[in-house]
């Protein structure tokens, strides 16, 4: 079902392919709501967002989009154990500063979970840093001064982290220009999309 609703990142896509529909969603910096107005429309799923930025929250109420504020490094105290089928921090997770904590957080709070990432290992990004630049592209679009950045990693850093911690891995989709990357992902993807869950 569309609704003439298109997703503004090709990751929307690959995260409403694994929610359910009529599930419970939490999306933690969730922006300006885009992807919950989207998995609304194409899921029927209730959603709310976790947003700490005063024009980011006005844009989710003129969206539609239920919103509280709050600062995601201070945790999820707020929220009770399991109180959504899904958790989902779409292009965050290389911006937060307690990149585990939040990651086990969401799988307290969430039945499952959905992180979406730039792949640092992209071979465009390794180009660029192997001429003596930081990366710019299209999902790394800040130049080194200004960008919110703080974690990035690749692919091959990400599947250790989960597999050293015990955090199973559900589904993963790479993806590069919106399509998907089945060949040497960790080279060839520029955009990680993982479903996670508890051991």
């Amino acid at each position: 079902m569309n609704n003439g609703y298109a997703p503004q990142r090709a990751d929307f896509a690959a995260i409403a392919a694994w929610v359910r529909r009529g599930s419970r969603v939490l999306d933690l910096g969730c922006g300006d709501g885009s992807l919950l107005k989207y998995l609304k429309q194409e899921r029927s799923i209730s959603g709310l967002g976790v947003e700490i930025d005063d024009a980011s929250i006005l844009a989710c109420v003129r969206n539609g989009t239920n919103v509280v504020q709050s600062d995601l490094e201070r945790g999820l105290s707020d929220f009770a154990d399991n109180s959504f089928d899904y958790v989902i921090l779409s292009q965050t997770l290389q911006t937060v500063r307690h990149s585990e904590r939040i990651i086990r957080e969401m799988l307290r709070v969430g039945v499952e979970g959905i992180v979406t990432f730039p792949n640092f290992g992209y071979w465009k990004n390794r180009l660029q840093v192997a001429a003596g630049r930081m990366p710019v592209s299209e999902n790394l679009p800040y130049q080194w001064f200004d960008t919110p950045n703080v974690h990035l990693c690749t692919i091959a850093d990400f599947e250790r982290f989960c597999r050293e911690r015990g955090i199973r891995v559900v589904e993963r989709n790479v993806l590069t220009n919106g399509s998907s990357v089945g060949l040497w992902p960790n080279f060839l993807g520029a955009l990680a999309v993982y479903h996670f869950g508890s051991s």
